[in-house]
């Protein structure tokens, strides 16, 4: 075949089913009719398609819009596909069911491995320094003394409790932790520190592996007041973990308008289910609600056990339908 009789039977446009429009106030395709003869002599026709894919490439660099056969984009989306506003309103809300004006929620990025803080999360400790913490005493706001090492950082006894600089009020809390790998005492001088919200409501740290003492001071209880729904303990020296979800109390007026609540798994095991609390934690009284500020520092107790801990992350918590960043 003659290249002048090849290029008679040419069709005009390497596909049928694609068509090439400028976009308004873009300059005119070049002619490319030339080149695509020599390429259809030399490549065949079996090549017509990766040939449409260059073509749509080099449409896309001048400045055009391609359209399928079916005059839809590729990324266009269907009737339904963001949502409905024909739905009934949800009760109590101002929303339809499937709303497409409904804020979409933030994207956070998981951690790498199970445990590790997301994306969004606030670190307190990364195996390095104790510099998110201090100790709080009579008003002097001083560095933290317990002892950092090998990625964990252990209770110095009789130093004292330890706060984060930083203040929270309801947040999603991990924490790991581990007994002295020696055993040492009994009941409630085994093992023992605290995890506390706000510096005031304490989910209990403690060797409770084969080591009995009043239910609600055990390891997981919301110390005072509720046990803890099972007992998860692992052997003393092996590693723990706590994942928290604290709800924090609300006042108005200098009155309680909505209790806390603790939702707590340990070392996966639900412990507690939004749990209300009755107040602070105390000893040998019942917890009772004092107003105070909305954020407050978490706060690790110092019970004069050298408990270890490490890999402790929070993510403050917030309302529904809050929209995420772009």
């Amino acid at each position: 075949m003659s290249m002048t009789e090849h290029r008679s039977r040419m069709p005009r446009h390497p596909s049928d089913a694609t068509v090439m429009t400028p976009l308004p106030s873009t300059p005119a395709l070049p002619p490319v009719e030339s080149a695509v003869s020599s390429i259809l002599v030399v490549s065949g026709f079996r090549r017509r398609m990766r040939l449409t894919a260059c073509l749509c490439v080099l449409a896309a660099a001048l400045g055009w819009s391609v359209k399928t056969g079916a005059g839809q984009s590729p990324q266009g989306a269907k009737p339904g596909d963001l949502g409905f506003t024909d739905t009934p309103k949800l009760p109590d809300q101002p929303w339809l069911v499937h709303d497409p004006a409904r804020p979409h929620p933030p994207i956070v990025t998981p951690g790498a491995t199970p445990g590790a803080p997301p994306s969004d999360a606030v670190v307190l400790f990364d195996g390095k320094d104790l510099s998110k913490w201090a100790h709080r005493e009579k008003g002097q706001v001083t560095d933290a003394k317990w002892t950092v090492k090998d990625g964990y950082f252990e209770v110095a006894p009789k130093t004292g409790s330890i706060s984060t600089r930083e203040s929270f009020g309801s947040v999603q809390l991990h924490v790991e932790w581990a007994a002295p790998l020696e055993v040492e005492g009994n009941s409630q001088g085994r093992g023992n520190s605290g995890v506390l919200l706000m510096g005031l409501y304490e989910v209990q740290v403690l060797d409770s592996y084969n080591n009995v003492t009043y239910a609600d001071g055990q390891a997981g209880a919301l110390y005072g007041q509720w046990p803890p729904l099972a007992n998860a303990a692992r052997k003393p020296g092996e590693w723990q973990t706590y994942d928290i979800v604290f709800e924090a109390p609300r006042f108005e007026g200098g009155k309680l308008v909505t209790p806390a609540f603790f939702t707590v798994f340990w070392n996966g095991v639900l412990l507690h289910n939004r749990k209300e609390v009755m107040g602070p934690m105390v000893w040998r009284a019942v917890a009772k609600y004092a107003p105070h500020e909305p954020e407050l520092p978490l706060v690790l107790q110092d019970h004069s056990n050298p408990v270890r801990f490490r890999n402790i992350w929070l993510r403050r918590l917030s309302a529904y339908d809050q929209p995420g960043k772009k």
